[in-house]
Formats: C-alpha cells, sequence, structure tokens
C-alpha cells in the first residue's frame, strides 16, 4: 500500500494523529479486529517484517516523526505461540517488559504494549539501532469473536529515538 501524490489525506493545518494507548486500542486495534469501521483512516495495513524500518514511513498513509500500521500476526513455528520478528533483512528484538494498557478511569486492563529494537545483522551478533517500535496487542477479552484469534492483527508505532543527535531515516 504506497503512498500516492494524489491520495495526500488533506487536513487542517497543525492536525497531528498521536493517539494515545487507550484510543489507539479502543477505537483503532479493537475495531480492525472486529471488522467494525475505524474513525478514520491512518492506519496503514502492511506485512510490517517485510520491510527494513528506513523502509517504513513510504509505506505509511500518514505521519512525519512516527507512523502506525496493523500487520498481521505471524508465529515462528507453525504450532507455537512465539511470533516471528525477523524483518527483511535483520531483527526487532523485544526489550523491557510487557507493559500494560489500562482504561481511563484504570480499573481494567484492555492490551499490552511491548517495545521492540532494531538491530541490523542476525542474532545474536546483531548491532542495535536507534529504530524503535512499540507492539500493541488486545487482551482475549476485548475480542467478542475468540475464533479471529488466528488471524489477529498487531498494530504499531514505529519511530526513530533521537536522542542527543539529529540521525538519518537509514
Amino acid at each position: 500500500m504506497d503512498k500516492d501524490a494524489n491520495s495526500e489525506i488533506q487536513l487542517p493545518p497543525g492536525f497531528r494523529f498521536h493517539p494515545f494507548d487507550e484510543e489507539l486500542i479502543v477505537h483503532y486495534l479493537r475495531n480492525k479486529v472486529t471488522s467494525s469501521p475505524l474513525p478514520a483512516s491512518f492506519i496503514a495495513e502492511i506485512d510490517l517484517y517485510n520491510y527494513n524500518p528506513w523502509e517504513l514511513p513510504s509505506k505509511a498513509l500518514f505521519g512525519e516523526d512516527e507512523w502506525y500500521f496493523f500487520t498481521p500476526r505471524d508465529m515462528k513455528y507453525p504450532k507455537g505461540v512465539r511470533p516471528n520478528r525477523a524483518a527483511a533483512s535483520s531483527y526487532w528484538k523485544a526489550t523491557g517488559t510487557n507493559k500494560p494498557i489500562f482504561t481511563s478511569c484504570g480499573m481494567k486492563s484492555i492490551a499490552v504494549n511491548k517495545a521492540l529494537v532494531f538491530y541490523k545483522g542476525r542474532p545474536p551478533k546483531g548491532s542495535k539501532t536507534d529504530w524503535i517500535m512499540h507492539e500493541y496487542r488486545l487482551h482475549d477479552s476485548m475480542i467478542s469473536n475468540s475464533k479471529q484469534g488466528g488471524s489477529m492483527r498487531y498494530t504499531y508505532r514505529v519511530y526513530v529515538q533521537l536522542i542527543g543527535k539529529r540521525s538519518n531515516l537509514s
């Protein structure tokens, strides 16, 4: 789903798509998984792991400093539960612990956010880059039809972490 100059989204000056985690889960990811209408079409649907991160900005529908994607779940082994996070020429490595995402009243966990860092090369000798991705995954309780688990989609927020330096996108 490549961007086309004629299909640019026309929005008023100053508009930014920067949803809070709960908004991303409730209004976009849950609706996508349950085949409900999305409030707006700002998130591209691609097989994210077919690309290196510097190729992703051109695949996004919207965004300058961070980009959002829906992507199908891919498992490392046919009957396993471990996700396959190999990219086109390298890999994404999970870092830290799963962060629960709560409703705005803070009473119920509705999803999990996992941070991933992009490494060039092959494990275990890859070199860490400044590319970071957040994987958002719904809890089963947020999905009314449990048969959709096999084709579950994740939402990803991808960006380059710029700490103390200006980095280019590659």
